[in-house]
Formats: C-alpha cells, sequence, structure tokens
C-alpha cells in the first residue's frame, strides 16, 4: 500500500504531465527571483503567482487548471534536482506524508464547503 507521499507524489506527477505549462512557468519565475538577488524564495508564492497569471480574464479558458496545495514542495525540490547550483533556495521540510498511510477519499472541491451570505443578513460589516 502506497504512503500519503506516494499517493500525492503520483497525483502531482499526472499533474506535470497534463500541464507542463505550469513547470515552465514555475521555472521562469523562480529564475525571476534568483536574478532579482533573492537567495531564498517560497515555493508556495510561487505557485500563487502562476495562479495570478493564468488566471487573467484574457487567457484561453481551456488552459484553465487548479494547482492542488499539496504540489509546491514536489515542485521546489524537483528545481533544485534540476538546477543543482540553486540547492537551497527553496527551504523544504521533512515531508510527514511519508510516514503516513494513503487516504482513499476523492479530491474535494469547492461545492464540498459551505459558503456563507457576505454580510450575513442583519449585520453591518
Amino acid at each position: 500500500m502506497d504512503s500519503r507521499h506516494e499517493q500525492l507524489r503520483k497525483a502531482c506527477e499526472a499533474f506535470h504531465r497534463k500541464h507542463p505549462e505550469v513547470w515552465k512557468l514555475f521555472v521562469r519565475f523562480t529564475f525571476d527571483r534568483i536574478e532579482r538577488g533573492f537567495k531564498h524564495y517560497g515555493a508556495r508564492t510561487i505557485m500563487e503567482r502562476i495562479r495570478w497569471e493564468t488566471d487573467e480574464a484574457h487567457v484561453d479558458p481551456s488552459l484553465s487548471f487548479k494547482i492542488n496545495d499539496h504540489y509546491p514542495p514536489f515542485y521546489a525540490r524537483r528545481f533544485m534536482t534540476m538546477y543543482p547550483e540553486h540547492v537551497g533556495f527553496f527551504r523544504v521540510r521533512h515531508q510527514k506524508s511519508k510516514e503516513a498511510p494513503a487516504v482513499r477519499l476523492p479530491p474535494l472541491g469547492p461545492s464540498d464547503f459551505p459558503y456563507e451570505k457576505f454580510p450575513p443578513t442583519g449585520e453591518t460589516p
């Protein structure tokens, strides 16, 4: 049986194969930070920039995708493997998922979380 880490890694690899443009943007935006003099940076921040850049109204809707929050550490490690001269640019933690069993639940989406009306009825923001 796979660990949670293996489950996440396989999902990230499948996403990577389906959306190679994310890797290209990750590399481009990371080198942008390196060239600007940053010694360390956050992989999650790079992913948020990718989300921002690809979620603009003028972008072809057929290119739309969602990036799972579990993927940035895998992209950070991949970057430092592909560009060993930049090992340490992303600070990575021990992946506790390596000790956790895999889960057999489907991924959650926006419809799985209740949204409340804002401002709540009768209240002033």
